[in-house]
């Protein structure tokens, strides 16, 4: 747990990924269209990933990728990501870290 908090303190937009998974892609191109420049970090292709996938379970995500934090603050997986975008919540959480709009 202590790497995923190190990785996301102090970071704008953070997401937990893994280059196979098609709902990692979808929430990854969704905060592009929005502007945002998130930090990917590719757990499948870190030596690490299997134990991180595990602590991102601990902390709350209901499925271990994508995993989506703004502002050092866990969003939560795709559902989340979308009920919030759904909702009109999304863009102002993004707005401190968009690169255009």
């Amino acid at each position: 747990m202590e790497a995923i908090k190190r990785l996301t303190s102090g970071k704008g937009v953070v997401i937990f990924s893994k280059t196979s998974c098609c709902m990692c892609y979808t929430v990854k191109v969704l905060f592009s269209e929005l502007g945002v420049n998130p930090l990917v970090h590719e757990l499948d292709l870190n030596p690490e990933g299997k134990e991180m996938e595990k602590a991102l379970l601990r902390l709350g995500c209901s499925t271990s990728v994508p995993a989506v934090y703004i502002g050092g603050t866990l969003i939560g997986s795709t559902n989340e990501v979308m009920s919030l975008h759904l909702s009109g919540s999304l863009v102002p959480l993004l707005k401190p870290y968009q690169i255009f709009m």
